[in-house]
This record gives C-alpha cells, structure tokens and sequence, in this order.
C-alpha cells in the first residue's frame, strides 16, 4: 500500500498538532498457520533482522523456515492467545492499554491536542496506516516512541527504517523526532 501525500497543508502562524507513534515489535493477526506465516515473512525479510545474502535467505526462508515454522509458532501463539471480542494477541492488548494511558495522561494536561497512536513495526496496526491516519488528521510535528529497552539495529533502527521508507512518498512530511531508547524516558 503505497498512500502519498501529495497536496502539502501548509499554514503559516498556526499552532503545531502533535502526534506520537508508539511502536512495538508486532504480532500476527491470528493463532492461524497463515497469520504466522505472513507475519514471520515479513519480519525474517527484513535485512536488518537477518544479515546474510538475500538470495541464501530467501531459500531458507521460503522453502524451509515458513512452511515448517509458521504451524509450530500457530500452536504456541493459540495457547496464549487472548480469546472474546476484545481478546487477540497479548502483545498487541497490553501495549494499545499502554498507548490508551499515555494518551489519558499527556492530554489530561494538554487538553486534548496530542495524538497519540500505536503502530506495529511487523503486522498491524501497520506503521503505514497509523502514519497515513496521523496525517489526515493534520499531525504536522511527530514524536517516533519505539517500546524497547535498549537501542538494536534490529528493532529501534528496522522502526527507523520503515518511518523514513514511509515518508518518502510524501511531499510535506511532519517535523520528526525518535526516541533511540526507553531509558531516556522519564514520564
């Protein structure tokens, strides 16, 4: 899905509407042999998750990891998942409650003015989607608030990536800041 942003909003003299996009690792969207299958393709393709020649990884991965993984990880993901209509992977529930709190907290003191969003780095809510959404809403200045303790090239940088990636398609993208780890956070 390639959403562009091709008609700038620009407004001169006018106050900046702050956004946050929190994002996690990812998970798929079913305890199903498929979900897992298409979330472990998308996150073992990414160069910085596996270092090694593209064309050997793609074998690997194709013809040996996702035909005989994706059922095993299905099985796994079952007995932890979180049945009901508002049940699902725990990954995803506990960091959207996470999002819905920092949310509450920061505009209980600015009134409303700050959105704040969950992305996935692999799955959904996809980073595209929320960023796609974030704009339409008129988010002109972005905070990138990744949820792992400690800077890896696999994780915080891969976030990097996809943001960066996204935002190329546009032509007015929002003022960007990242957070390269939690332990600069002090909320």
């Amino acid at each position: 899905m390639n959403k562009q942003i091709l008609d700038p909003r620009v407004a001169h003299a006018k106050s900046a509407k702050v956004g946050i996009l929190v994002v996690n690792l990812g998970t798929p969207d079913a305890p199903t042999a498929k979900a897992v299958r298409t979330y472990l393709k998308q996150f073992l393709s990414d160069p910085r998750v596996v270092e090694i020649p593209r064309i050997i990884w793609w074998c690997i991965l194709n013809l040996i990891i996702l035909p005989i993984r994706a059922g095993a990880s299905a099985k796994k993901y079952a007995t932890v998942w979180i049945p009901g209509a508002n049940g699902g992977s725990p990954l995803l529930i506990h960091s959207q409650s996470q999002v819905d709190l920092l949310r509450q907290k920061l505009n209980a003191d600015a009134g409303n003015s700050i959105k704040v969003e969950l992305g996935m780095r692999y799955g959904n809510p996809a980073i595209e989607d929320v960023l796609y959404r974030l704009d339409a809403e008129g988010v002109d200045r972005l905070l990138v608030l990744p949820l792992y303790p400690q800077y890896s090239a696999t994780t915080t940088a891969s976030t990097y990536d996809e943001v960066y990636r996204i935002f190329k398609g546009y032509r007015n993208p929002p003022e960007l800041r990242t957070v390269k780890h939690l332990s600069l956070i002090h909320i």
